[in-house]
């Protein structure tokens, strides 16, 4: 009997019920993980999870994914959630499927390498609250970042899968770096050392389906572990290209519950539920059974964050990725700092300078911390450099990299980049070639003197070791030191429905104080107009003070859709310093030269107190943008009258960081 005449018998059999397939595809389910993550910024709460996490215990995962990528940063950051917390509270609904986390090898849940007592210690902690898989990858691909983190897995008896970062040098797994005998031979780099399955990441869904089919095939031929395909839906192909390798004989598929799926997000799990059906592959889940959860899911949960969803694009694909192998969470973060900096009209210059900035480190591929690395530093490079020079302002993660902090590129650097990053730098000018840990002094015993009057057990401590200044502010939260602004506390689907009957209201123009029309003054010479903007609409709105007294709207207009807003000009001279102005320094109103900041992002710290002398050149503040730092410079000779922020503030674009006398 054929797999046709199979599905055609078992066709009415949707449920468990159906007779067990020889050889199921096995599945691991992403949607409380990467499926937010991808989708709305990983802004998902642990409370709109519970609603179905009994249900997806019941499905038959292999594994549910449920921490590790950016939710540790965003939960303590910008939800005041305990992450720890997370894995406690699912465990005590999902007791039967396996938890999976993402693990980025050295560098944790964070953007850089840690010392090894902190690598350790993470993974028996992650252990311990109830975590059973570690996903493993390193963004280099280069496996002594494993040397601490796989044996601390393997000791406490967990489940370690090997990553393999997959990407490409052109259009199709053909280019001069990433080969198929280049994939081969990592896969037994994990074998070696003792993976229990390798998984095969394809972070900006790039493979397609006879690659997928050659990469299998020839993976399954090679190691006897087990593997696992990953690959996100941008592009559109990750559904063929999952089909492939069920034909190549591929063992896990990761996929997402409908609602979550699609777009940057993954391949949803019930179209492939039904492609399988009767097959010696048939996963055997029953169909009923995800449609329900999917039922609570669309109408009780997503609303809650459809404020994040991008809706700016009807295709549900960009097939751009191909051509600039961006992953979807960062080019949400691209596309976010060029908004906030008033120059998303140049996102063409990003998009043709970043292959560029890729291949000048190493090739390496586009994955959390790379692809910040990449992007941020692009972004740079379009809005500071000038015909003149190149690389004016290097983030310090790119240093850190041109050092080797990060680990072996795939190719070697760019020399002349590599040389004017390490100019300075603090570690040394030349570059290592050791394990990079080797390098970092242990920062565990200083992390909990630091909190030791805030932290009440070592997970707390860890919060604070691997992001020491949101780590610090959200103990303060969580211990009642600090109240949390209103932006980290949760929201009801009735404040969600609230908002949103609010702005169908004003823009129905309901909420406007009607006067009689017999009433309505003459319009004076004082009348200001300006531009509103409401959930994507736009408005023109005239104010008019009434005896001096508060300004009232007196009319307001909607344009039609048809006119068409002009973009707003981008000042064309060029920028000077690094230190980033759109302008030279001017003096303060207190007498002086400021320091501006050059783009939207948060202190880390400042390097100067008031009162220090400086020498133009020297860094004054380390800035965060898109979770990379970078070095301000004083724009002059002179001393520090005054500084405007402290450690932890968001600060603006041109914001007067600091004033130099």
């Amino acid at each position: 009997m054929t797999d046709h005449d199979k599905v055609k018998k078992t066709a009415l059999k949707y449920g468990k019920d159906r007779p067990k397939a020889k050889n199921p595809v096995l599945i691991e389910d992403l949607t409380l993980r990467d499926g937010h993550q991808s989708l709305f910024a990983t802004r998902g709460r642990t409370e709109d999870m519970i609603p179905v996490a009994e249900m997806m215990d019941e499905v038959g995962f292999w594994a549910v994914e449920v921490w590790g990528g950016a939710t540790f940063d965003t939960m303590h950051r910008f939800l005041n959630e305990d992450p720890w917390e997370r894995i406690r509270t699912l465990k005590r609904y999902i007791k039967k499927t396996p938890f999976s986390m993402l693990l980025r090898g050295q560098n944790l849940v964070g953007y850089r390498n840690y010392a090894d007592d902190v690598a350790k210690v993470f993974v028996e902690r992650a252990a311990a609250n109830g975590m059973d898989i570690f996903r493993t990858f390193d963004a280099l691909n280069d496996y002594r970042n494993f040397e601490t983190v796989v044996p601390a897995i393997k000791s406490c008896g967990k489940h370690f899968q090997g990553c393999i970062c997959y990407s490409l040098t052109e259009p199709r797994m053909d280019g001069d770096v990433y080969t198929l005998e280049y994939y081969v031979k990592k896969a037994k780099e994990l074998e070696k050392m003792g993976a229990d399955s390798i998984c095969i990441k394809d972070m900006a869904g790039l493979i397609a389906p006879y690659d997928a089919y050659d990469l299998i095939k020839a993976l399954k031929e090679a190691v006897k572990t087990p593997i696992h395909l990953h690959s996100h839906f941008t592009s559109g192909m990750a559904p063929m290209s999952q089909l492939k390798a069920i034909e190549a004989g591929v063992d896990i598929l990761d996929t997402c519950m409908t609602p979550y799926a699609y777009r940057t997000s993954h391949p949803a799990i019930e179209p492939l539920v039904m492609t399988l059906l009767g097959t010696s592959r048939d996963t055997g889940f029953d169909i009923r059974h995800l449609a329900a959860i999917n039922e609570i899911l669309e109408k009780d949960i997503l609303p809650k964050y459809k404020h994040l969803l991008d809706d700016s694009k009807v295709s549900i694909i960009d097939i751009n990725v191909l051509l600039h192998q961006t992953p979807g969470g960062m080019l949400s973060n691209l596309v976010n700092q060029l908004k906030q900096m008033d120059a998303l009209d140049k996102i063409d210059q990003v998009y043709a300078e970043l292959p560029k900035v890729r291949k000048d480190l190493g090739q390496i591929p586009l994955v959390t911390p790379t692809s910040q690395i990449v992007g941020i530093q692009t972004v740079n490079n379009v809005l500071f450099d000038d015909d003149k020079e190149r690389y004016k302002m290097i983030t310090d993660q790119v240093k850190d990299l041109c050092y080797g902090l990060y680990g072996k590129t795939a190719v070697p650097i760019n020399s002349q980049l590599q040389k004017k990053a390490l100019k300075g730098y603090s570690r040394g000018e030349k570059p290592i070639t050791c394990r990079p840990a080797e390098v970092l002094e242990p920062e565990l015993e200083k992390a909990k003197e630091d909190v030791k009057d805030l932290a009440a057990d070592i997970d707390d401590v860890l919060i604070y070791a691997l992001y020491p200044v949101t780590g610090k502010r959200f103990l303060r939260w969580k211990y009642g030191k600090e109240e949390p602004p209103p932006e980290v506390k949760p929201r009801t689907l009735e404040q969600v429905n609230a908002e949103q009957e609010l702005i169908a209201r004003a823009k129905a123009g309901e909420l406007v104080e009607r006067i009689k029309k017999e009433n309505v003054p003459t319009k004076g010479d004082k009348l200001r107009r300006f531009n509103v903007f409401i959930d994507g609409e736009y408005f023109e709105v005239g104010v008019e003070e009434i005896g001096g007294g508060a300004p009232v709207v007196s009319y307001v207009q909607q344009v039609e859709p048809a006119a068409a807003l002009p973009k707003p000009a981008v000042p064309k001279a060029k920028p000077a310093e690094p230190a980033a102005k759109e302008k030279a320094p001017e003096p303060a109103a207190a007498g002086g030269i400021t320091l501006n900041a050059p783009m939207p992002g948060m202190i880390i710290s400042y390097t100067k107190n008031v009162g220090d002398e400086v020498k133009k050149g020297d860094t004054i503040v380390i800035l965060e943008a898109m979770k990379m730092e970078n070095a301000l410079p004083a724009p002059a000779d002179g001393v520090i009258k005054s500084i405007n922020f402290k450690s932890g503030d968001s600060v603006p674009k041109g914001a007067v960081l600091c004033v130099i006398g």
